[in-house]
């Protein structure tokens, strides 16, 4: 079964997929946000075209292990999608510097600052989504 993982901001949201066999995630694509409504949609719309069955959403923890106005925010939009789509699941995963490794993966990889700034979410999700992935749980069908 396909998951997607997602990097909520304020402005985007990352995502990426995996394969079937939840080995390896591959990041896709970030959509703007727009806030309630047309942000579950703009998620069904990738579920559908994925065919993904689950979410993994990127938790911004702080540094301490503790839930900050980040992770509430993102729990928020989480809960907003678990009601908002029908039979998916959400699932959370700490995704405390995922964007700083996908921006050190970009620069490593001598990407310009413009470049890196349009696809450094979605590459953060998969970082997310991956990590998730590592834990070697599968999420059953």
């Amino acid at each position: 079964m396909r998951l997607l993982g997602l990097d909520a901001g304020e402005k985007t949201i990352g995502v990426a997929v995996c394969d079937e066999e939840q080995m390896v995630a591959t990041p896709l694509r970030t959509l703007p946000r727009h806030g309630g409504r047309k942000d579950v949609e703009a998620v069904a719309a990738v579920l559908a075209e994925t065919g993904a069955r689950a979410l993994v959403m990127g938790l911004p923890l702080e540094l301490s292990g503790r839930e900050g106005d980040a992770a509430r925010k993102a729990r928020a939009l989480g809960t907003l999608l678990a009601r908002g789509l029908d039979d998916i699941e959400v699932h959370y995963w700490d995704e405390r510097f995922s964007t700083v490794s996908a921006e050190r993966v970009l620069i490593q990889a001598d990407m310009s600052r413009k470049k890196r700034k349009k696809v450094v979410n979605h590459l953060a999700a998969c970082i997310i989504l991956q990590g998730y992935l590592d834990r070697g749980a599968e999420v059953a069908p």
